[in-house]
């Protein structure tokens, strides 16, 4: 006659077996990124580890589940997007794996955007930027900004708690020999360039339009800085989809939106230093 614990093993070992048989979305997409393991390994730069990233990668894919309902492929290369770049996906604000309806094959692909921590930190590595940071701008705002021969630029935030209407975002720069450099962009002015986005009225651009806002400016500042070609190349990932691994990415051309990933609303706390710059933190 068969125990009780022998019946439990039947029944874990048959489960087991169908388990195998029939793995579930997300145990199929665990089992691709450890096969990627050596692939991410080679693309990580050498102070990250493909053990994290592929933990990260599988927790943020867990986690929204319009992502298991994307091709593997764009997934993978999504993943890959974020390894090679050195940036990890999810809540730290680095970079975003957001699901889209494809038009033009009818699938769900996924797009790799870069987030606004991810462009900070990718400038950082030059070595010649020692500060770099962004803010929003409201109506109620104490906001100075003036360009010419010395330019200047002061911001106080309303400490009334209703900072007003959004007006616009800047950007700035301090590099290590002592210089700076700083932009600032009107809502109409980051508007235009939202609507060039083929995600302008979905995805981050909705959930988290200050994030997105702050992060287009220092993009328009990116040319400037004193950054390497390869940091430079980067960039041009934003916003792109990988077919698979081994393909280069591609920019979405045609998008319906289902589903996105909502960025980190906490901005990034940074110290102004010297310059002209101030900016009065409430």
């Amino acid at each position: 006659m068969a125990t009780n614990q022998s019946l439990k093993n039947q029944l874990a070992n048959k489960a087991k077996k169908t388990e195998e048989a029939h793995p579930s979305p997300a145990q199929t997409i665990a089992a691709y990124l450890k096969k990627m393991g050596p692939e991410i390994e080679k693309a990580l730069p050498k102070h990250m580890d493909a053990d994290r990233m592929a933990r990260i990668a599988l927790t943020t894919i867990r986690t929204n589940p319009k992502l298991l309902e994307c091709s593997v492929p764009s997934l993978l290369g999504a993943v890959m997007q974020a390894a090679q770049l050195g940036l990890e996906p999810g809540l730290i604000g680095h970079c975003y794996l957001v699901p889209f309806k494809n038009g033009r094959t009818g699938q769900t692909d996924v797009q790799f955007i870069i987030g606004y921590k991810g462009m900070i930190d990718l400038a950082r590595r030059s070595g010649q930027i020692v500060n770099i940071y962004a803010h929003a701008v409201y109506s109620n705002d104490e906001f100075d900004y003036e360009l010419g021969l010395e330019p200047k630029l002061r911001h106080k935030p309303c400490m009334s708690g209703d900072r007003g209407e959004f007006i616009g975002a800047y950007a700035v720069a301090h590099f290590k020999d002592g210089g700076y450099q700083f932009e600032f962009m009107s809502k109409e002015e980051i508007e235009k360039r939202r609507k060039r986005s083929k995600a302008a009225n979905n995805g981050p651009w909705v959930t988290d339009y200050e994030e997105m806002a702050k992060k287009t400016v220092i993009r328009h500042m990116w040319k400037y800085l004193p950054i390497s070609i390869e940091i430079q190349q980067a960039v041009v990932q934003d916003e792109t989809v990988k077919k698979d691994i081994t393909a280069d990415p591609e920019p979405v051309d045609y998008i319906e939106a289902e589903a996105y990933e909502m960025i980190d609303p906490q901005p990034q706390e940074e110290t102004p230093q010297q310059g002209e710059i101030v900016f009065d933190a409430e």
